[in-house]
C-alpha cells in the first residue's frame, strides 16, 4: 500500500509515509545551507505557509536571508531600502516594478516583506534579466559574454530525469520538451542557485541561512535549483513543499521534497495582471 493518510497541518516524509515531529524537523532545517520553499504562486495559503515556516526558522537561527524569485537582481539596491525601513509600501512595490516583473497581488506576498523588514532580514533578489532566459535557450550559454550573464555561470548539465519532470508537470509527453525549453528552464535555476550562493560566500565568517521562496517546479525531486546548488558547492539544502491530498502516494510522491505540510484546501487562486504589450 503506497496512498497513506496525510492528516491535515501536519508533516509527512513523502518518501516513507512517516509523519514528522515539527519542532525536530524545525531544529534539523536551521542547521542547513538553504531552505527552499515550493510554491504555487497564485495560492494564498502556501504563502501563508511559507511566512509561518520562515519564521519558525528565524527564531532558531536570526542569522537568515529570503532569498524571492520575483525579483530580478538589478533590483537588489530596492530590497535592500525596502528592508531598511527607506520606503513606503506602494513606493516599494512601484520601485520594485512589482506589476510588470511579477504581476500577482502583492497582498499574498505583502506579509513576508513585511517580516523581513520589521525581524531587518535581508531580502534577495534571485532572478535574471529577463531577455537572457529567451537568448540562452535559443542560442546557447556561448551566445552571452561571461561579462552580460547577469552574475551567472553556466548551468550544469540537466539531471537524467529533469526531461521528464517536466513532462509530468505540463502534462505534456516527454518528447515534446526540446532541449531550448530544457535550456530556458536552466537558465531561471542556474540564476536563483548562483544569487543564493553568492549570499552564502559572501558572509564567510557566518553565513546566513538562506530561505528560498521559489516556485516549486524549479525544486521538486531535486531537479532545476537544487541540481544547480549541489554543482556550485552548496550541497546542505532542503526543500519543503505542501499537499492539499488527504493521502501520501509514496510510490510516486518519494523524493519531491525532505517533508510535505499538508495545508488547508486554498480559497480562489490570485489573478495575475497582465503585463503590458
Amino acid at each position: 500500500m503506497t496512498a497513506i493518510p496525510h492528516p491535515l497541518a501536519r508533516w509527512m516524509d513523502p518518501t516513507t509515509g512517516a509523519l514528522l515531529d515539527p519542532a525536530v524537523l524545525m531544529r534539523d532545517l536551521a542547521g542547513r545551507q538553504a531552505v527552499l520553499l515550493g510554491e504555487t504562486h497564485d495560492v494564498a495559503e502556501i504563502h501563508r505557509w511559507q511566512l509561518q515556516v520562515t519564521t519558525c526558522l528565524h527564531l532558531l537561527r536570526p542569522n537568515m536571508a529570503v532569498g524571492f524569485e520575483m525579483f530580478p537582481r538589478r533590483l537588489q539596491p530596492v530590497l535592500d531600502r525596502w528592508v531598511a525601513g527607506g520606503l513606503r509600501t506602494a513606493d516599494f512595490l512601484r520601485e520594485a516594478e512589482w506589476e510588470t516583473v511579477w504581476g500577482f497581488p502583492p497582498e499574498i506576498y505583502l506579509p513576508i516583506f513585511h517580516f523581513c523588514r520589521q525581524q531587518g532580514v535581508r531580502m534577495l533578489a534571485l532572478n535574471c534579466y529577463r531577455p537572457l532566459v529567451t537568448q540562452i535557450g535559443k542560442e546557447g550559454w556561448d551566445s552571452v559574454p561571461e561579462a552580460e550573464r547577469d552574475g551567472m555561470t553556466p548551468a550544469a548539465a540537466p539531471t537524467p530525469g529533469h526531461r521528464d519532470y517536466i513532462a509530468w508537470l505540463t502534462g505534456r509527453p516527454a518528447a515534446d520538451i526540446s532541449d531550448r525549453f530544457l535550456r530556458a528552464q536552466q537558465v531561471w535555476d542556474r540564476a536563483f542557485a548562483c544569487n543564493i550562493a553568492q549570499a552564502i560566500a559572501a558572509a564567510e565568517a557566518a553565513p546566513p541561512l538562506v530561505v528560498g521562496i521559489i516556485g516549486r517546479g524549479h525544486l521538486d525531486f531535486g531537479h532545476g535549483t537544487p541540481h544547480q546548488l549541489r554543482d556550485l558547492g552548496i550541497t546542505d539544502v532542503a526543500v519543503l513543499a505542501t499537499t492539499e491530498a488527504a493521502e501520501m502516494n509514496t510510490a510516486e510522491m518519494a523524493g519531491i521534497a525532505e517533508a510535505v505540510f499538508r495545508i488547508d484546501p486554498p480559497e480562489d487562486r490570485a489573478v495575475r495582471v497582465p503585463k503590458a504589450a
